[in-house]
């Protein structure tokens, strides 16, 4: 190790140190014990300009345990990116570009949200399948113009949740080999050393996953480590390299205690620490004028970004049309005409399921959309979301389009996070309604982090029938609404589902969530109702009153708008004047101005129900004190879904019993 090696990981350490102590939260030992490998990786493998963080040819890394943040944040201001020292001084504080955790769109040079541990496994395997499918679809011979390489961090808690073994396990099984990721095997937690719960060997578990494992003991030195590095570039499989370290290095009185995971180290000892490095005691985030130097990339870094885009040229002149595709799927453009070959449905009072309408609206969209791509947790049959012809995306073929995610719920999720961050590919992931509970942690960063994911979640309501309670969810919508940046939408038809499919293509400041039945729906008749395009306004006015100005208002989504379509009738009958208002998310409704909120949903009119099967939590917002909200509170029964819905009074009936009892 050169003296100036030497001075750059101390550097590293000393900032992590310092940022921890000064904010006087964080967890400085990992970020200490892991700034040769940040220096490695930073300084002599990854692939990266910190002047154009985006440009598509760079490398990608991954910090899965994210609470070493200050490790990415202190290495980030050395390399060049648009992070300074008074940042890594403003650690964890309000507004800083420095937070407690890495977060995608904020800081320069974070690639992914990180913190809910082993989801940045997941996240691994997502950006490592993007590249290989996209070089599949867009490499040419003498043109490898997608080549990149995904380089990771995890920890003990990563490899502790199920999530990372899901993700792992599907990463092997793909023979993702362009992934590489460092085990830093510290063997402490919060509550004390590892072995109080955990004793796996971690290089053979990865060994049986298909992985290309290797193993670091005590006594290493980065030659060792680059040697492995080289090693994982050379084989065909994903690699892990099982690293022992010691948490904060050099600690005389902290080092390998649990104190120095998540606590600052404090001013005597952080004294100490610095002595025991040769490091000036009483200097604060120290950047030696040659470290600086040392570890600047952005010279390296243009000159790699610059030949990447002389090679993209020559590309162009040999495959312009191919380039002019690329060009457009990474900048996540849509082609032209990309929904004229969407279905539209004809009325019928039999219908169809929505998650069957789902299913042609994917093909539609599939021949429109070429970089259109997802798959099932298992349940692609049930789902409807097997694209035809598309083939399947396998270790032998990553020219296919369905992918195959195993019942791996979690896992999917994290894949399909990274997947659409990559860029060049419209992701979508599907699974049973009940089942997004295994995927929330995923759907929630995905949410944070503002990323395109469409998420197909079908079976939705006790209408799912003799599977019984386990497998009818409550209160999952609910829930999901409960999450911010989440796009919630349960289509009432056919047509609906259509255009619900069309709005998750147009919005990319978020997931989408489409809620989709089992049971068929009646397709509503257009020619007499509004049409499915309000849908993209979130609530719309399905069947106005007859004979002027309503007294009453049915608010309904998804299966049960035909039941508000069945009770206006009945009511109006009786002399009602009933407005049905089809609501099939309330967050698209949420965004429109307040004339058109106050035009569907006037003020005046009290005399309100809502019919939606799952719990009513919630609705008082929309029917107001003085309505009634009609759904389900407690969990169902194992019956035919029909029979289920009549015994517990869920039908066009019980909303038209809820208004008589209003007036």
């Amino acid at each position: 190790m050169t003296d100036l090696t030497d001075r750059s990981i101390t550097t590293i350490r000393t900032l992590a140190m310092d940022g921890v102590q000064k904010a006087n939260s964080g967890h400085p030992g990992t970020a200490m014990a892991l700034a040769p490998i940040a220096y490695l990786y930073y300084r002599e493998y990854l692939n990266y300009d910190p002047q154009e963080p985006h440009w598509p040819g760079r490398d990608r890394f991954v910090l899965s345990p994210g609470h070493v943040c200050i490790l990415q944040y202190a290495t980030l201001h050395l390399t060049g990116y648009d992070v300074s020292l008074d940042d890594l001084k403003q650690f964890r504080q309000w507004g800083s570009l420095t937070p407690g955790h890495p977060e995608v769109g904020h800081t320069p040079g974070i690639e992914v949200t990180t913190g809910p541990l082993g989801q940045g496994v997941g996240n691994m395997v997502g950006f490592a399948l993007a590249e290989r499918m996209l070089a599949e679809r867009y490499n040419r011979p003498g043109h490898e113009i997608i080549d990149h390489r995904v380089f990771g961090i995890c920890s003990d808690g990563d490899l502790m949740e199920g999530v990372a073994q899901e993700a792992a396990s599907l990463g092997g099984h793909l023979g993702l080999a362009k992934i590489t990721m460092i085990y830093d095997d510290n063997r402490i937690t919060i509550e004390g050393d590892t072995g109080l719960a955990f004793t796996e060997d971690i290089a053979k578990r990865f060994d049986a996953l298909g992985w290309h494992a290797q193993r670091l003991e005590d006594g290493w030195v980065l030659d060792d480590v680059r040697a492995a590095i080289d090693a994982a570039e050379q084989d065909d499989r994903p690699s892990i390299i099982v690293l022992r370290t010691h948490i904060a290095p050099g600690s005389p009185n902290k080092q390998d205690t649990a104190e120095a995971h998540g606590s600052p180290l404090g001013d005597e000892e952080i004294k100490l620490t610095k002595a025991n490095y040769g490091w000036p005691e009483n200097e604060q985030f120290l950047v030696p004028d040659d470290v600086a130097e040392h570890m600047d990339n952005r010279v390296r870094g243009a000159e790699a970004r610059k030949a990447w885009e002389a090679k993209f040229e020559a590309y162009r002149a040999a495959h312009p049309e191919l380039a002019a595709e690329l060009e457009r799927v990474l900048s996540g453009e849509l082609p032209d005409g990309w929904d004229a070959q969407l279905p539209v449905f004809e009325a019928d009072p039999k219908g169809m399921a929505s998650r069957s309408a789902s299913g042609k609206v994917i093909q539609g969209l599939a021949a429109g959309i070429p970089e259109f791509v997802g798959g099932s947790a298992d349940l692609a049959p049930s789902n409807n979301t097997h694209i035809d012809n598309g083939l399947s995306v396998s270790e032998r073929n990553f020219a296919g389009r369905n992918l195959h995610f195993g019942i791996r719920e979690h896992g999917m999720g994290a894949v399909l996070t990274a997947m659409a961050l990559h860029g060049g590919l419209r992701v979508f992931g599907a699974t049973f309604l009940v089942f997004s509970d295994y995927m929330r942690g995923a759907v929630r960063i995905a949410a944070l982090s503002k990323v395109p994911v469409t998420y197909v979640w079908t079976h939705d309501s006790i209408w799912v029938g003799e599977d019984g309670p386990t497998h009818q969810p409550i209160e999952h919508v609910m829930s999901l609404r409960l999450i911010p940046n989440l796009v919630v939408v349960r289509p009432g038809d056919a047509n609906e589902t259509r255009e619900a499919w069309r709005f998750a293509q147009l919005h990319r400041s978020g997931p989408v969530a489409l809620i989709l039945t089992r049971q068929n729906l009646p397709t509503v008749d257009r020619s007499v109702f509004a049409s499915a395009e309000g849908l993209h306004r979130g609530a719309y006015v399905l069947a106005e009153a007859d004979g002027g100005t309503p007294d009453t208002i049915l608010i309904a989504t998804g299966s049960e708008v035909h039941d508000a379509i069945s009770a206006r009738e009945t009511l109006q009958a009786e002399g009602l004047k009933v407005r049905v208002v089809s609501m099939p998310s309330w967050e698209i409704f949420d965004e429109q101005d307040a004339a058109y909120r106050e035009s569907v949903l006037p003020a005046a009119i009290t005399r309100r129900v809502s019919f939606e099967v799952g719990v009513t939590s919630g609705w008082e917002r929309w029917v107001g004190q003085s309505g009634i909200a009609i759904g389900i509170n407690h969990y169902g029964a194992s019956a035919p879904g029909g029979t289920v819905a009549k015994e517990l009074g869920l039908t066009a009936d019980a909303v038209v019993a809820a208004v008589r009892s209003l007036q």
